[in-house]
């Protein structure tokens, strides 16, 4: 959800200069090649800001994944494999014009018949699975805690303090915002009536002549609002979508008297209790679009004139339904782990986290079990602004414990970029924690699928991750004896290297280097993670 409320880098390095491999080598950035005035979102045609993700920074002075450059360069004339990538998400448009010819089909498995043709323990499974039924809405982990007095007591007493915290926070937004969605809107219908037309820019604002304290006050406010967005009907679109976020707070996440789970008829904290669910992961809602959008990241068609281009070009998607509106269960990310595993996902994409999981140890179990497997799994970081190494701010699930060693080598954690280079690069609302975030990635304002053949801008940590997630998958496709934990660790050491401060959390007063608040220091290159992929399978180099 939008909301209302420097100087650019001198020079990149790359992690390793491979001169002298007999290869291609890695890009390095040298001051002299970047422009002292980069270009942002704003500057950009339509087209250039639908794909700024995939752009390169040297030629385009936008910090891309050089994607487009890789798929010119290295890759135009190669034929890859097939690489299945779970999408352990909210479900998605199995339908969508972008998304139906990549879907990963379940072979083994006749639609509809009611039965698990396959035996793989789940009844009609054809594109992946969906672990919440028929549910959608759904508290936050803390507040299961409280309602189901979950743990011991000093856990329920940190989770109870959250809670109450929270809900009067939430009720708080929720007045302000529907003051200002009335404020606007009365404001929005005067202007309409003085100007006679329903459609208005703030030159058209600026030339109403007036001496009214009213109609004053009233281009005041819409002058204020044009500065976010657009127009004023994507203002109020964008206040009444902050209702609807903080009325689910009240109604569901932080309602202690709700129960989300019971359409499912599971025990969500019983690990053995199975069965449940069903085999369509498709969204139920409209507004039940996460998963959608970072599908299309992952994998839309390429060159088909439509929407967006995915990432990866030889992937099949399997959806596995299990985030819902509130906090994911940890038993149901266990499962669809698993669940991807043992179908043959090569690559699994989680896009959530929550700060309270009290079967943390499914998850890890689920996570050790896929290294086991040689599957790769990319977490999103998270979209608190926050230092994930203070304790204070526990994300889940990761990959260690207590900021301790990693419990395996398979996950890499994803912090989001926006599209302008220099000081700004890390996206306000990232995450980030030289312990707990690997690397960083184009994660704002990202234009991808949405349910109903739609597509649309958004931004999150979640979209960085899927498009790791899309350059892992481009690797195994096209080098696919290398492991996930190489795959790991050529996308580490072959991105791009800032070497000046940046802005954390939105906060001028706050900077840091992106290898103080992340493991590599580095934004991933899909060009640079390819060659350097060739060289480790050829054996010119070692991790």
């Amino acid at each position: 959800m939008t909301s209302f409320f420097s100087k650019p880098l001198l020079g990149l390095s790359a992690a390793l200069v491979l001169m002298g491999c007999g290869s291609t080598a890695l890009v390095s950035t040298p001051i002299e090649s970047i422009d002292t005035t980069p270009l942002k979102i704003s500057d950009l045609s339509d087209a250039q800001k639908k794909n700024w993700g995939h752009l390169d920074l040297v030629s385009d002075t936008i910090p891309g994944m050089s994607v487009d450059k890789a798929y010119a360069e290295i890759i135009k004339n190669k034929k890859g494999e097939t690489v299945i990538v779970a999408v352990l998400d909210s479900g998605m448009d199995l339908k969508h014009e972008d998304l139906d010819d990549v879907l990963w089909t379940n072979k083994g498995e006749k639609a509809g018949d009611g039965i698990d043709n396959d035996k793989n323990g789940y009844v009609d499974d054809i594109h992946g699975y969906n672990f919440l039924g028929e549910s959608y809405n759904e508290q936050l982990e803390a507040t299961r805690i409280v309602r189901l007095k979950l743990g011991d007591a000093s856990l329920q007493a940190k989770a109870k303090t959250k809670v109450d915290t929270e809900y009067a926070k939430a009720l708080q937004q929720k007045q302000q915002y529907e003051q200002i969605f009335q404020t606007v809107k009365n404001a929005d219908d005067a202007v309409k009536k003085e100007l006679g037309k329903d459609l208005y820019t703030a030159k058209d604002l600026a030339g109403i002549e007036t001496t009214d304290e009213g109609m004053l006050q009233n281009i005041a406010i819409l002058t204020q609002m044009l500065s976010y967005e657009d127009s004023i009907p994507e203002v109020l679109e964008q206040v009444e979508a902050g209702v609807k976020h903080f009325s689910d707070q009240l109604n569901y996440n932080y309602n202690v008297n709700f129960n989300g789970r019971k359409d499912v008829g599971d025990d969500p904290y019983d690990i053995n209790d199975l069965g449940y669910g069903n085999g369509n992961p498709q969204n139920r809602q409209e507004d039940e679009s996460h998963g959608t959008h970072v599908a299309g990241i992952i994998g839309a068609e390429r060159n088909n004139g439509k929407g967006a281009n995915g990432v990866a070009n030889n992937v099949a998607i399997m959806s596995i339904r299990a985030v819902p509106n509130g906090d994911e269960y940890d038993k149901d990310i266990a499962l669809g782990i698993r669940y991807a595993v043992d179908n043959g996902a090569k690559v699994i994409n989680g896009s959530f986290g929550k700060s309270f999981s009290p079967e943390a140890k499914w998850v890890y179990d689920a996570i050790k079990y896929a290294a086991e497997k040689d599957v790769l799994f990319v977490h999103a970081a998270g979209n608190e602004g926050a230092d994930l190494d203070d304790p204070a701010n526990p994300n889940f699930p990761n990959d260690q414990v207590d900021n301790g060693p990693e419990i395996a080598d398979n996950v890499l954690t994803v912090g989001a970029l926006s599209s302008k280079y220099g000081s700004e690069m890390v996206a306000s609302f990232s995450n980030y924690g030289d312990v707990n975030v690997d690397v960083f990635a184009p994660g704002d304002e990202i234009y991808s699928s949405m349910p109903g053949n739609e597509y649309e801008f958004q931004g999150g940590t979640s979209m960085a991750s899927l498009a790791v997630a899309g350059v892992a998958a481009l690797i195994r496709s096209y080098y696919p004896k290398l492991t996930a934990s190489q795959v790991k660790h050529i996308i580490m050491e072959s991105g791009l290297a800032p070497t000046t401060k940046v802005i954390l959390s939105g906060d001028a007063s706050k900077t840091a280097t992106l290898d103080e608040v992340s493991t590599s220091g580095k934004i991933v290159n899909a060009y640079n993670a390819l060659i350097m992929a060739d060289n480790v399978s050829t054996g010119k180099i070692k991790l």
